[in-house]
């Protein structure tokens, strides 16, 4: 083999080891920012203040490897100058950390919103707000599957259920205010839960926006603001 052609090889093995190392790391953080979603809505359906402290707690870990993440992406960009899938390969990393960071975000504040719910008398959560939480983190799981099997028709899925979340988060939200109308001893209570089905919903469009991602990645197509299954 020329030399040339045995240095661009070498160049393109350490690309792709650095590359895999990377998106390993990425599923660590995928991997906190769900397990702080999944504990916060633990603690809104337990009641429990000690579980929402640590998920508020946790959310430094989840920023701290994003931003490493991040920092490394640029580095490769900048060493290896990336083209076509490969250069696909790394944006959707750096794209998809970034939701995973805003996931993170979103269980923090509904982990802040258990610590007022806790304070109060006892009241029943919205009946279908446990549904809706449920579904938004299969949505997330179901994203870092697509990424994590390159599976854009699973990454299609994903984008579909969001239409059901937009849908379950109007409903809740105009049930929830219609009560506050009727019973000034409901509004902060449910003003909570306003605040915590409008972090679900948020929740929704990132694993929406991870699925992108995964669809722009293997197939190379945008299906930005457009999802199609």
């Amino acid at each position: 083999m020329a030399p040339e052609m045995e240095g661009k090889a070498r160049g393109k093995d350490r690309f792709t080891k650095e590359l895999t190392a990377l998106q390993t790391r990425l599923m660590e953080l995928a991997h906190l920012a769900a397990d702080a979603l999944e504990k916060s809505v633990r603690a809104l359906l337990w009641r429990d203040a000690d579980l929402a402290r640590q998920v508020i707690a946790g959310d430094a870990a989840v920023n701290s490897l994003e931003e490493a993440i991040d920092r490394e992406c640029v580095h490769l960009i900048a060493l290896f100058q990336p083209v076509a899938g490969d250069l696909r390969k790394l944006m959707a990393v750096a794209r998809i950390i970034t939701e995973l960071e805003r996931i993170g975000d979103s269980a923090t504040n509904i982990a802040e919103e258990v610590l007022t719910i806790v304070q109060l008398p006892p009241r029943a959560i919205h009946p279908q707000l446990e549904f809706m939480a449920q579904s938004v983190q299969e949505m997330v799981r179901h994203s870092l599957e697509a990424y994590s099997r390159s599976n854009a028709h699973l990454a299609r899925q994903v984008c579909l259920a969001d239409d059901d979340i937009d849908a379950l988060d109007r409903a809740i939200i105009q049930d929830l205010l219609t009560e506050m109308a009727g019973a000034p001893r409901a509004i902060v209570p449910s003003q909570s839960q306003i605040n915590i089905v409008r972090n679900l919903e948020r929740v929704g469009d990132h694993a929406t926006n991870i699925a992108e991602q995964v669809v722009y990645m293997v197939e190379g197509e945008s299906i930005r603001h457009r999802c199609q299954g």
